[in-house]
């Protein structure tokens, strides 16, 4: 069951294209919770899921492994990527490793 969405843009010269991120109800898998997501990116579907101890915990690790996909896409790289304002980040948190590649408004997260 789908949970969220969120729609991002990518502004090339050539026009807009929307990404979509679709986040699913975690379920239980076993003795752990997993959290499935999928990212339309204009070159194709990408789908993940992250695993937790419960279903909070499965939500929270999908949720940084949207923000690192996002983060470290060459859309991202290549400054093509928007969520709201373009340069003020995408709202997805990241792991601690990772928190140096935010900018904008997620620096607050």
């Amino acid at each position: 069951m789908e949970i969220a969405t969120r729609t991002l843009t990518r502004t090339t010269p050539g026009g807009d294209q929307l990404v979509l991120i679709r986040i699913f109800a975690p379920v239980e898998a076993g003795q752990a919770w997993e959290c499935a997501y999928a990212i339309a990116w204009p070159h194709g579907l990408a789908k993940g899921s992250a695993s937790g101890i419960d279903g909070i915990q499965a939500l929270q690790l999908a949720l940084q492994k949207i923000g690192i996909e996002i983060y470290t896409s060459e859309y991202h790289r290549s400054g093509q990527l928007a969520w709201k304002t373009p340069g003020d980040g995408y709202g997805f948190p990241l792991s601690p490793s990772m928190r140096d590649l935010y900018q904008g408004a997620d620096r607050l997260l």
